[in-house]
């Protein structure tokens, strides 16, 4: 991909906060000298400018360190009412079109200069300044006269003019988000022509998914966990190592923690969500809940051990095992059931075009890299979980009870040895069959020495470059 400057402004420096009284001084304005706009001339005159005004402040102080890029929005906004106006107050229809063609060039070019493409940030100066001084040179006698119609665009260009001296450029060497990225989740923009388009004629999670079973011979596995919790893991368990050895796992093989939506493909990066249900207490009429554990590539077995502990414990600890989501579901259950339809289609649609909320991706058992159920301790066999079609979970998990079997070696002995299945499901569109495979090949080797668990990876394989 091509390189690109990632520009913000910091909610700190003086001049966005001057930017921000500028618009609210657009805002005031347009209200105030726009008396006698009738009819369908109030939304596209008056509540049209005041709503980008006020959204490009609001991005500017409140995402205007990591998508300032977004303000491109109230932007073309910006141009739609000013091209509706010359349209309507202008009677040659080539001026007309020649504003309106000016006035789209100037929006795609601020879109290309705030997105990075364009890798001169100040030429925001010319493209604000333009229309700022044709507004001053036509309008000077007017306003001089006391005529204060024109004050709500001047004072609106003059903010943006403002705000372009803040600009930085984030020199940290990180990716920073841009446009077709999600909030929880970067586009992968290098995958070949037949990865980008498979998911449009395989859209349901569940209609691509592979199943795959194994059984991981576990001996060391076991010798690994009493050894933990004579080093006062007390809860350290089976869980414990098979999650280690997955985000160990995702480490050298990354393309694992990417996933769907809407039709496109997305890296998490560093940022593996491991997904749980908690029980109360093993009973059939204990609630239970879930949970959502933030881990890393770099995470030793034991930061898997104290940050998924943490959490467990935390929900727990309240009286009835609550947490944020079942807070929010409880609310869900006060609509009624005739418009709770449209509401989960809503919460879908956002949901397709990466628009919800960080607090909901956070809540959602649904959108994350990995779920993990313990069929051991329920005393049964694992089973093949459904991946969900709502949110983008792309690997589902489940293991059995550990068992013993008899096997006969080369020299005709018999050993017996402990084992425990695993069955996975798995979205086959975020990564190909050559790449699973080589992915638990690795996961086989390092429940065959756990121990390497114990120390960070030398190395952490990056999704994309």
């Amino acid at each position: 991909m091509e390189k690109r400057v990632h520009l913000y402004v910091s909610s700190k420096n003086l001049l966005t906060w001057l930017m921000a009284l500028c618009m609210i001084g657009s805002a005031v304005a347009r209200i105030v000298f726009s008396s006698g706009v009738e009819g369908a001339g109030v939304w596209s005159q008056i509540v049209l400018p005041i709503a980008a005004v006020l959204l490009y402040a609001l991005i500017a102080l409140t995402n205007g360190k990591e998508m300032f890029y977004k303000t491109a929005i109230p932007v073309w906004m910006i141009a739609i009412y000013s091209g509706i106006w010359v349209s309507q107050n202008v009677d040659d229809g080539l001026i007309t079109w020649l504003f309106w063609i000016a006035l789209v060039f100037f929006a795609f070019l601020y879109t290309q200069i705030t997105s990075g493409v364009m890798r001169q940030p100040y030429l925001l100066v010319a493209v604000i300044g333009s229309p700022l001084a044709v507004i001053c040179y036509y309008q000077w006698e007017v306003l001089k006269a006391g005529n204060l119609t024109s004050l709500a665009d001047i004072l609106m260009l003059c903010g943006a003019l403002v705000l372009v001296f803040a600009l930085r450029i984030h020199t940290d060497g990180e990716y920073h988000p841009t446009w077709g990225d999600r909030i929880d989740g970067r586009k992968v923009r290098t995958l070949s022509p037949m990865a980008q388009i498979t998911s449009y004629f395989q859209v349901e999670r569940n209609t691509c998914s592979n199943l795959f079973d194994e059984s991981f011979e576990i001996t060391h596995v076991d010798r690994y966990i009493r050894q933990k919790r004579r080093e006062g893991m007390t809860d350290f368990g089976i869980t414990h190592v098979l999650l280690a050895a997955y985000v160990r796992g995702v480490a050298k093989y990354p393309q694992l923690n990417r996933f769907i939506n809407g039709q496109k493909v997305y890296s998490r990066g560093n940022d593996i969500q491991y997904c749980m249900v908690v029980k109360k207490e093993m009973s059939v009429d204990s609630p239970d809940t879930s949970i959502k554990v933030h881990l890393t590539p770099y995470d030793t077995a034991k930061d898997v051990y104290e940050k998924l502990n943490a959490a467990v414990e935390s929900v727990k600890a309240t009286q009835e095992l609550d947490s944020s989501l079942d807070s929010l579901i409880m609310y869900l259950n006060l609509i009624p059931s005739v418009l709770m339809k449209f509401v989960v289609w809503l919460l879908k649609l956002m949901d397709y075009f990466g628009l919800l909320p960080k607090f909901l991706l956070e809540l959602s058992p649904f959108h994350g890299s990995l779920f993990f159920t313990s069929m051991g301790s329920l005393g049964i066999r694992p089973i093949y979980h459904h991946l969900y079609d709502f949110g983008n979970l792309p690997v589902f998990g489940a293991f059995g009870c550990k068992r013993r079997a008899n096997e006969i070696q080369d020299d005709g002995t018999v050993v017996q040895k402990k084992y425990i299945d695993v069955k996975f499901v798995l979205d086959e569109r975020i990564v190909d069959g050559y790449y699973y495979a080589t992915f638990f090949k690795y996961y086989r080797s390092l429940l065959r020495h756990p121990e390497l668990l114990d120390s960070p990876p030398e190395t952490v394989a990056s999704d994309i470059p």
